[in-house]
C-alpha cells in the first residue's frame, strides 16, 4: 500500500488511512495475557463467535473479547458473570466500525488457591508500605453523630446494623449508601460511596458492612484500590465484612475491625441502658466515697479535739507557771548576789585606795612641799638642796595649802 501524502489541512488523511494505521499499531502488540472480571457473556447456539466483556474491578474500564463458542464449552468450570479470569489472545482493530476487540484462544478461570495467593501478595505489599501500621489508625468517636453505612440494598447486614444500633441508642443517625458488595460493579460503586461519605462533614465514622460468603464473594473487599481508598480516608473507617473467620484486606487497613455487622453496631453505638446504669453506679460510688471521706475526716477532727493540747489549751501554760516563777526568783537571786559581790569588791578597793591615797597621809599630819616655778607647774621637793634660801614654796596639808618662802636650812 502506497504511503499517503503528508498530513495537513490541505491534505487530510481519509478515514481508511487512519483506521489502517491504527490497525497496524495494535497488531504490533502481539499476543498478550489479560486479567479481568467477566461482566457479560453472549454465546448463542449456532453462531461461530462468542462475545464477552471483561472489566477491571478496580476502575471503570472494560474490554470487548471474542472467542469461539467451543472454547467456552471446553472449560472445566462454566464461566458466569463475575468470574475472575486470565485470557490469552491478540488485540484486533476492526476498521469497519472502528472498535478494538481481544480475540482469545485460551481462558483460565482463576481458582480459589490463586485468588488467595494474590491476596497474600497484595497483603505483603500493603504491609510493606505501612498501610497496616497501628500508629496510623484513627480513633473512633465514642458517640458518633452520624454514621456512614456502605452495604448492599435490603441486605441482612444493613438490617443488623440499623436494628442493633437503634436498640442501643435510639437517637443514632445514619447516612446510608447502598452499593453492590460482590460482582464486577462492587468496587467502583463502593469507592464512589466512600468518597461521598468521607467528604460529608457530618459523618463521623464510615462502616463497610457485608455478610459472610465465599472467597470470590468477598473478593471486592480485598481489592487494592478499595484498600488504598480506605487508608486515605480522613474519616475513621470500620470494616465489618463476613463472619469471624473471614479476614479480607479491608479489615487490616481499616481503623477498626468488627467481626460481624452486628459487632460493628455494638462497637460504634453505646448501649443507652448500660451507660445509664454505669452513670448511676458511678454516681453512687462517688457519693459513697464522699461520705466515707467526710466521716473519716470528722473522726480525725474528733480525735484531734480530744487530745489534751486542744481539750485544755492553757494546761501547758499552767504547768509552766511555777517553773517560770522559780526560774525568775533564781535569776533575781543570782543577779542580786552578783551585784552584792561586786559592791563589796568595790568598797574594799575604795578603802584600799583611801588608805594608800595622799589625802590619808596628809590627815595623819604629813605635808607635801612643792617648789613654785615661775611660768610652770609646782615641783615636789625631795631634797633640801632643791630649795635654796628665798625659794617660794607651797605647803599642802590635810585641810588646804600654804605659801611660804625658805628663810634658812636646818640639818
Amino acid at each position: 500500500m502506497s504511503s499517503p501524502a503528508p498530513n495537513s489541512a490541505e491534505h487530510p488523511w481519509p478515514v481508511r488511512s487512519v483506521s489502517a494505521k491504527v490497525a497496524q499499531w495494535i497488531d504490533r502488540l502481539g499476543s498478550i495475557w489479560v486479567e479481568g472480571q467477566i461482566t457479560q457473556i453472549n454465546s448463542r447456539p449456532g453462531t461461530r463467535t462468542a462475545f464477552l466483556v471483561v472489566r477491571d474491578p478496580s476502575v471503570d474500564m472494560s474490554l470487548s473479547v471474542t472467542c469461539s463458542p467451543q472454547l467456552l464449552q471446553s472449560l472445566p468450570v462454566p464461566l458466569t458473570e463475575g468470574s475472575q479470569v486470565v485470557l490469552f489472545g491478540k488485540l484486533s482493530f476492526y476498521t469497519g466500525r472502528g472498535s478494538v476487540s481481544l480475540r482469545v484462544t485460551e481462558i483460565r478461570a482463576v481458582g480459589v488457591g490463586e485468588l488467595l495467593a494474590r491476596i497474600e501478595r497484595l497483603r505483603a505489599l500493603l504491609a510493606a508500605e505501612g498501610l497496616f501500621d497501628a500508629r496510623l489508625k484513627r480513633p473512633v468517636p465514642f458517640l458518633p453523630g452520624t454514621i456512614g453505612l456502605i452495604t448492599g440494598r435490603a441486605s441482612a447486614a444493613e438490617r443488623d446494623v440499623l436494628s442493633v444500633a437503634g436498640r442501643r441508642w435510639p437517637a443514632v443517625r445514619f447516612e446510608i449508601r447502598n452499593t453492590p458488595v460482590q460482582g464486577p460493579a462492587a468496587v467502583p460503586q463502593m469507592l464512589e460511596a466512600l468518597r461521598e461519605l468521607d467528604a460529608d462533614p457530618h459523618v463521623d465514622v464510615i462502616v463497610l458492612a457485608r455478610g459472610g460468603g465465599s472467597v470470590e464473594d468477598l473478593l471486592p473487599f480485598s481489592d487494592e484500590a478499595l484498600c488504598r481508598a480506605v487508608s486515605a480516608c480522613r474519616t475513621p473507617v470500620v470494616s465489618a465484612v463476613g463472619h469471624e473467620p473471614d479476614s479480607p484486606l479491608s479489615d487490616h487497613v481499616a481503623d477498626l475491625r468488627a467481626a460481624t455487622p452486628t459487632d460493628a453496631a455494638k462497637l460504634l453505638v453505646p448501649d443507652a441502658a448500660a451507660e445509664q446504669a454505669t452513670v448511676t453506679e458511678l454516681r453512687g460510688r462517688a457519693a459513697a466515697a464522699l461520705r466515707n471521706w467526710v466521716q473519716r475526716e470528722s473522726r480525725h477532727l474528733a480525735q484531734l479535739r480530744s487530745r489534751p493540747a486542744l481539750a485544755d489549751p492553757l494546761q501547758g501554760l499552767t504547768r509552766r507557771v511555777e517553773e517560770v516563777e522559780r526560774l525568775r526568783d533564781h535569776g533575781r537571786r543570782a543577779v542580786t548576789r552578783s551585784i552584792d559581790t561586786e559592791h563589796r569588791t568595790t568598797e574594799h578597793l575604795r578603802a584600799r585606795l583611801t588608805t594608800l591615797g595622799p589625802a590619808a597621809t596628809l590627815a595623819r599630819g604629813y605635808a607635801v612641799v612643792q617648789r613654785m616655778v615661775p611660768d610652770g607647774d609646782a615641783e615636789v621637793l625631795r631634797s633640801r638642796d632643791d630649795a635654796p634660801v628665798g625659794t617660794q614654796v607651797r605647803i599642802r596639808v590635810a585641810d588646804g595649802a600654804l605659801r611660804a618662802a625658805v628663810i634658812g636650812k636646818d640639818t
